[in-house]
């Protein structure tokens, strides 16, 4: 992407943040952190006319300069709009609009939408993804002189799995790649909560990923803005989500990011379900901090598997296990 279009595109991704009218406070100041980071030649000025309705997608796409730039415009747009489930009557209205504006032809545009449609109605209840060799994986029955795990360890396993598999996802050029974390942190966190016996569906989970401060349209939208400045293995800038891994060396910033993220997520899930859903906000915020805190120690010595596993990835076969295709 050129440098010119940074501004039309931070716009457009900001405009579909906020296309559902529904946003808190609380969202609404996290997206204004991540634009920040951004930069732009009048982010103020952008932010301010658009909570006045006179910074409009019209506006944003005329200033693109090429189809391609169009094309990336609409693929975030979409991504941000449904990450936090099926899009509303007002984000539906944004991207019919935002399609005509950016002038977009052909098959593609509803194909990127449908894909991530199928993204943000994956079912909870789907096996968490497993891209380990099988060679590497540890044993979860017992064998001939080998102890089988303990439900703790099969656990802390399934989270470091987990973790590592969207840590490579953020290392892919696809940038749908980043839309597909969020199905498998909910699918992890659903299959963490089943083990403790608690019946979970996709609004209970959302709305703990708000609570430990990593809502879903949020932590999207931070990894389109990494995208947008390029960051793939130059650890640009540090996260809203958690300030890490900047200049953490040979992982990119997006993969340090997800792997802290969905580890943290996982260990502060399963001791909330474990007490049966008995904790503060305030302490699960806590509890997240810390385990946020050793994950990012854990990070230097997992990122040669993170890479690893990046090279042999593909985000089709992803994309078909998550959604069920």
């Amino acid at each position: 992407m050129l440098e010119q279009d940074r501004d039309p595109v931070i716009a457009i991704c900001l405009l579909a943040a906020l296309a559902d009218g529904e946003r808190s406070a609380e969202e609404q100041e996290q997206f204004a952190k991540i634009a920040a980071r951004l930069g732009g030649s009048d982010l103020p000025g952008l932010i301010a006319r658009m909570q006045s309705g006179a910074a409009t997608a019209a506006d944003a796409a005329k200033q693109l300069s090429s189809p391609d730039a169009r094309q990336l415009a609409y693929e975030m747009a979409v991504s941000v709009v449904y990450a936090d489930g099926d899009a509303n009557a007002g984000e539906s209205a944004f991207l019919a609009e935002l399609r005509q504006v950016l002038e977009i032809e052909g098959d593609e545009p509803e194909a990127v939408r449908k894909d991530v449609e199928k993204l943000a109605q994956a079912p909870l209840t789907g096996p968490t993804m497993n891209l380990m060799p099988s060679s590497r994986r540890a044993p979860r029955h017992s064998q001939a002189g080998i102890p089988a795990m303990s439900h703790d360890e099969a656990l802390d396993e399934m989270i470091r799995r987990q973790a590592l598999l969207t840590g490579a996802l953020e290392l892919l050029p696809q940038n749908l790649a980043s839309m597909a974390i969020i199905p498998l942190q909910m699918r992890l966190v659903y299959r963490i909560g089943a083990d403790y016996g608690q019946k979970l569906d996709a609004p209970q989970i959302k709305d703990l990923l708000g609570a430990l401060g990593i809502g879903a349209a949020a932590q999207v939208l931070d990894g389109m803005a990494r995208r947008i400045l390029g960051g793939l293995g130059r650890g640009l800038f540090g996260s809203v989500l958690g300030g890490i891994v900047g200049g953490t060396a040979g992982v990119a910033a997006g993969a340090g990011v997800s792997f802290v993220t969905t580890y943290a997520l996982g260990h502060a899930a399963k001791q909330y379900y474990a007490q049966g859903r008995r904790i503060s906000q305030e302490d699960l915020r806590a509890l997240f901090a810390r385990f946020r805190g050793e994950a990012e120690a854990l990070l230097p010595r997992v990122q040669q598997e993170i890479h690893a596993q990046a090279q042999h990835l593909d985000l089709k076969r992803v994309m078909g296990a998550i959604s069920g295709a």
